[in-house]
């Protein structure tokens, strides 16, 4: 590191900084992000089975709340279960939002390194290259190979700039892109919920469908 900072000068602290955090985030986000993580295999099917049998009370959904954002969006789904189907679908759209600002927690972060990289980078070199020409303006040109050393060094950080700033974008691509496939896969989870838990029997009759007459209905009695 000593070494890193000598070649490029004092640019090169921030760029190392900012190197370090990066690959923090990394790895904090791939540990977050993983599918079983977000998407624990075959939950979806257990919590519909719950629904079938009627095992909804507090204790399994709030259980099920803690298990990963895919049982909290079920469990948002389910608190709300006894009420129209357009009042639960909001709260899944309610909840999804919050869950999908967890899930791209640091990411604005990560993006903000890979577009300063480079310009980090670039600024540490403007600087090199303004020293050397300070220099010799004070001192003349002198060697032809200590001038080319001095531009080469005054490069380094351009080159530091771009190693951090590569990676950085490409993670930051990578997660968006995760995040997006399990939004897909979450949604499609609480429709199937929703299905289960709003049978056809409890959506409201089409309007102007004809009522069938009750049993004993005294109108009935009269056309008789």
């Amino acid at each position: 590191m000593l070494e890193l900072v000598k070649a490029g000068g004092w640019p090169m602290i921030p760029l190392l900084l900012l190197s370090a955090v990066a690959l923090a985030i990394v790895v904090e986000r791939c540990w977050a992000l993983r599918r079983k993580a977000v998407l624990p295999p075959g939950l979806g099917d257990e919590v519909r089975a719950w629904a079938a049998r009627g095992r909804l009370d507090a204790t399994h959904i709030e259980s099920l709340r803690q298990t990963s954002p895919l049982g909290a969006l079920l469990a948002a789904a389910l608190d709300v279960r006894n009420r129209s189907r357009e009042e639960i679908r909001e709260r899944i759209e309610d909840t999804g939002r919050h869950l999908v600002h967890r899930m791209e927690r640091y990411l604005n972060a990560l993006g903000t390194i890979a577009a300063a990289g480079p310009l980090l980078g670039l600024f540490g070199t403007v600087v090199g290259m303004i020293q050397m020409f300070m220099g010799v303006m004070d001192h003349g040109v002198g060697d032809v190979n200590q001038l080319a050393g001095g531009i080469g060094k005054a490069l380094v950080c351009a080159a530091a700039g771009m190693i951090v700033a590569i990676p950085a974008l490409m993670f930051h691509r990578h997660f968006r892109a995760r995040i997006d496939g399990y939004i897909v896969e979450m949604e499609s989870e609480a429709i199937r919920l929703m299905d289960t838990i709003d049978p056809r029997s409890r959506r409201p009759a089409t309007a102007g469908a004809p009522v069938a007459p009750a049993v004993g209905d005294p109108a009935l009695a009269v056309q008789g």
